[in-house]
């Protein structure tokens, strides 16, 4: 298998990208593309005595700004590191792509370069979240897209069911609404309309509406919603991890008993710690695309990468893809019938 990596993209880049990539390589015995500026990724690999064993650079001058207009990734950006590796992905020269860079850029690109799944509307970020039943779920769409229609948020359950189902290896997995009540005639009319539809198709395991407050509690595998309500909800589940890890630190290091009791906590606050960490999971996927692409956080340390280059890894070879295909084309063959 052969993952490639945005070399420039994210905070970090491309040293930390680096060291993931070679982390990556040792641990899933894969190969990796890195697209990027050739020298100044030789001289990171070189500073760090970062071996280049199964490591291929392809040079990659030009990295697009943050805060640069999403569609110039294919005019005055097309020669980026993402430009680049988005091609290359397309092109077939590898199996799936990672990046750190811009969210939007990468959204555009993946949509306009790799392209979407036939019958897909829209691709949308998913992303795993703790919850108190140390097993997280999947939020869809975190980000990707703001305004959705009923029919997008159907779609939208039918991408997670493909990915748990492949990549998480949970059979028939629960899928919720996510709603300002559980009540079925919560809601405004977007959530009224989507709650019937899924309501409506019997492959989905649908529970219902679901409560924001319901969700670090392990309520459902997938949480559905629109990218405006999704990325609030993410960025609020992360802002109150660091608040728990900060509370944590202020109460156990308060006094010497606090730090004996501390020490003897120590392995089981580290495993909490864990499962509030993003760097865990490494990167959210964009379900919906003909191929894996992976946005990673960043902010992005080596183990982050290491991480997203796994999660591509194994979205590969739980041919997430190709399953999604196929649940959307049993989903058309349904409405057809209808």
């Amino acid at each position: 298998m052969k993952i490639i990596l945005d070399g420039m993209g994210g905070d970090l880049a491309p040293t930390e990208v680096l060291k993931g990539a070679y982390e990556a390589v040792k641990e899933l015995k894969i190969s990796v593309i890195m697209t990027g500026d050739e020298n100044r990724i030789k001289e990171a690999a070189k500073k760090e005595s970062i071996p280049l064993d199964n490591i291929e650079i392809v040079n990659a001058p030009l990295v697009i700004p943050m805060d640069a207009d999403p569609s110039l990734i294919l005019k005055s950006y097309k020669e980026s590191s993402m430009a680049k590796g988005l091609s290359l992905l397309a092109e077939g020269k590898g199996d799936a792509f990672v990046s750190a860079g811009s969210t939007g850029a990468l959204l555009f690109g993946s949509t306009f370069i790799v392209k979407r799944i036939k019958g897909v509307k829209r691709p949308a970020i998913g992303t795993m979240i703790p919850t108190a039943k140390k097993k997280p779920y999947l939020l869809l769409d975190a980000g990707a897209n703001h305004d959705c229609r009923s029919d997008m948020l159907k779609q939208f359950a039918f991408m997670g069911k493909a990915y748990c189902e492949g990549v998480l290896k949970i059979k028939n997995p629960s899928v919720a609404l996510i709603n300002i009540g559980t009540e079925e005639h919560k809601g405004d009319d977007l959530r009224k309309e989507a709650y019937q539809l899924l309501k409506a198709e019997k492959s989905l395991n649908f529970i219902g509406n679901a409560e924001a407050r319901s969700l670090p509690l392990g309520e459902c595998d997938i949480a559905v919603c629109d990218g405006f309500t999704g990325n609030i909800i993410l960025k609020l589940s992360e802002g109150f991890g660091k608040f728990i890890s900060i509370s944590l630190k202020d109460i156990l290091f308060a006094n010497l008993s606090t730090k004996l009791s501390a020490l003897v906590l120590k392995k089981r606050i580290s495993a909490f710690k864990s499962l509030m960490d993003y760097k865990e999971y490494g990167g959210a996927p964009l379900l919906g695309v003909r191929k894996p692409v992976i946005k990673a956080h960043g902010s992005s340390d080596a183990r982050a990468f290491k991480n997203a280059v796994r999660q591509a890894y194994f979205c590969v070879d739980g041919n997430i893809c190709s399953k999604l295909e196929e649940l959307l084309s049993q989903e058309k063959e349904a409405a057809d019938v209808d």
